[in-house]
């Protein structure tokens, strides 16, 4: 075990090098966390300890707020308040807004329905050395999700308007949630997360990604230079064709690198000092199918290969779902803490 400290993840997310090579993840599933302690999470004390346990510097946290989604996965990143999630896909053809008509009878949720109380919580329990990274996210999947994705498609020549409506208010919703998130001392970084590509390529055209959100992330972008704190970014798939955008937006770190979709070395040499790079290590074999000793080894790679020079977080290529193997997670940190001094040296 080694002892957390936030401005290791930090230095690391600004593209430096810190003593060791942070580690970072999206989601854990509560299986896996309890399976690592030993005992049942049923506390944001538990949640802490866990992360301490195991090697990180931060814990990540969410507000409470509920947006109506049709047939939406249930978050499985909030922690010990959620139960385990039940697998359901996001509608494919009609959601719950297809006209104005519906609009009228769907509920925004309004400033003061959010509840912040973890924020507040998370103090009691949390060390010194260690930070919060607020996070939360989907202006762009909530908005396509309401409308389902083929009826989203066609109202971008249809219906505009009302598209253009829908991320006008998802956007100040989530904007909202940001601007007070980071008003908390304990909110040393912030974590936007919005899938926007397959492994083969965008979901929709560039230009939609830069009239309609892009410039909300550009907005939490000022938010995190204001505050002089990192600004984290998900999305699943290969982004080559908008990465100049999301540097543009004041991004300082892009998770989770997909090893089908963006090859990880190449990426580093394209993004250098402009992007820290966050994730690889393959769920789709390695840490659900693969062996301890795979697991190991594909973290050594990652270490001397994209590690040296700094700019790198460890992670899954994803996050933690309850499927892992418990022995490959541990494997995975166990690998970093040994092998991630600096400098590397494997």
């Amino acid at each position: 075990m080694r002892e957390p400290n936030f401005e290791r993840l930090r230095t690391a997310l600004f593209c430096g090098e810190p003593d060791y090579v942070p580690m970072l993840e999206l989601g854990i599933a509560r299986n896996i966390k309890e399976g690592f302690l030993g005992k049942p999470i049923t506390s944001y004390a538990d949640e802490v300890e866990f992360c301490y346990k195991a090697g990180y510097d931060t814990i990540k946290l969410q507000p409470k707020v509920m947006f109506e989604l049709p047939s939406a996965t249930p978050d499985m990143h909030i922690g010990f308040e959620q139960e385990k999630p039940q697998r359901k896909w996001a509608t494919e053809h009609f959601g719950i807004i297809s006209s104005w008509a519906d609009v009228e009878k769907y509920h925004f949720p309004a400033p003061e329905e959010v509840d912040y109380s973890p924020f507040e919580e998370i103090t009691r329990y949390l060390p010194e050395s260690m930070k919060v990274i607020g996070q939360y996210g989907d202006i762009f999947t909530m908005v396509w999700v309401v409308m389902g994705f083929e009826n989203f498609s066609m109202a971008l020549f249809e219906n505009l308007e009302l598209v253009e409506f829908l991320f006008q208010k998802f956007g100040e919703a989530v904007y909202n949630l940001f601007e007070n998130m980071v008003e908390f001392d304990c909110v040393q970084a912030l974590w936007y997360t919005d899938d926007l590509a397959y492994t083969e390529g965008l979901m929709v055209s560039p230009d939609i990604y830069r009239k309609y959100l892009f410039p909300w992330m550009k907005k939490i972008g000022d938010l995190c230079k204001k505050k002089n704190i990192p600004y984290l970014y998900h999305s699943d798939g290969v982004l080559y064709d908008v990465l100049d955008d999301i540097i543009a937006c004041g991004v300082n770190a892009l998770h989770p690198i997909e090893p089908k979709a963006m090859d990880i070395v190449e990426l580093k040499k394209r993004v250098k000092n402009k992007l820290c790079l966050i994730g690889n290590v393959d769920l789709a074999y390695t840490l659900t199918r693969g062996t301890p000793e795979e697991t190991a080894e594909a973290v050594k790679h990652l270490l001397r290969t994209v590690a040296p020079g700094g700019g790198y977080v460890l992670s899954s290529s994803n996050s933690i779902p309850d499927y892992v193997k418990l022995e490959n997670f541990r494997a995975m940190l166990e690998t970093t803490i040994k092998f991630g001094k600096y400098p590397i040296s494997i």
